[in-house]
């Protein structure tokens, strides 16, 4: 058996490089499909990255009016962490909330000024609610609305928060969406060449086919070298499609450090290798053999 398949591999080695230029348009095409595959891969792996990010910094500040006490908050702080939803509350007093502010606008002398001109503190005391879940978040700005100290709030910034995270996950829906529609494109293309290369390679052969039978060869023998042949694409268009996609990303990565705050682009690549590669292999490998077995399916009457 072992030696059945070495000289079937052999022999499908033989025609991948004896068909040339049909071979490289096969694999260039295929390369695509995977490149396109790959491509889709890193973008939705980096946009759940940056997702989660973003994620991880919400939260819902409600801040209260200026003449709520702060027992009137410290209440409304134990009301909402008894709150399954609700991971932690931080109270951010006034005097804080000041502090924090010139802290942060040290370096805008204009902001400080204007700060200096208004007199006392116009900033208001708050409450920052993180939540367990980020798909919490809308529940918890819900019972906010409608808690007993709702008279208390003078408002509540969750709505900017939720529009980014709307925007960023309908983002990764449309990349989703459309690198699916390509890689299929690719993927129709790829196996309507591979499949039209497997019938050249067949009808070339068609003499050594026909000596084979008369010999006694099994259908196995005769079919495993058009299915190897199929393979190989599916594995030379893997390893290249690996190639141009750890360039591309080590080229893009510099432009991406801007927007990924937690890991470069070439960290997210190589976390996600193997399973992205294996992702390839699978794709393309079952491209080259749906090929081969149409093909053989039509052409080789065995």
């Amino acid at each position: 058996m072992f030696l059945v398949i070495y000289r079937t591999f052999k022999e499908s080695l033989t025609n991948f490089w004896r068909n040339g230029w049909l071979s490289i348009a096969a694999v260039s095409v295929l390369l695509l499909s995977l490149y396109v595959v790959g491509t889709l891969y890193v973008t939705v792996v980096t946009a759940d990255n940056v997702l989660g990010s973003v994620e991880s910094r919400i939260n819902i500040s409600v801040y209260f009016k200026s003449d709520a006490t702060e027992d009137q908050i410290m209440q409304a702080k134990s009301q909402l962490e008894s709150n399954n939803e609700v991971k932690s509350v931080e109270y951010i007093s006034k005097d804080q909330a000041l502090s924090d502010f010139k802290a942060s606008n040290a370096n805008e002398p204009v902001i400080m000024q204007s700060l200096q001109e208004i007199g006392g503190n116009p900033l208001l005391a708050s409450l920052v609610i993180k939540a367990n879940d980020p798909n919490n978040y809308q529940d918890i700005a819900n019972y906010v609305s409608s808690a007993s100290f709702k008279d208390q709030i003078s408002r509540v910034n969750y709505a900017k928060n939720k529009d980014v995270i709307d925007n960023l996950n309908s983002v990764v829906g449309r990349i989703k969406k459309v690198g699916s529609i390509l890689a299929i494109i690719f993927g129709v293309v790829s196996i309507l060449i591979i499949f039209n290369t497997i019938r050249i390679t067949i009808y070339t052969h068609r003499q050594e086919i026909e000596v084979m039978r008369l010999v006694g060869a099994g259908n196995t023998y005769i079919r495993l070298p058009f299915l190897f042949e199929g393979v190989i694409y599916g594995l030379v268009a893997t390893i290249l499609a690996t190639i141009l996609l750890y360039i591309t990303v080590q080229f893009v990565s510099p432009y991406a450090a801007s927007v990924l705050s937690t890991e470069s682009l070439t960290a997210i690549y190589l976390g996600s290798f193997w399973p992205l590669v294996g992702l390839q292999l699978l794709f393309g490998t079952l491209l080259g053999v749906v090929s081969s077995l149409v093909a053989m399916r039509k052409y080789l009457k065995i």
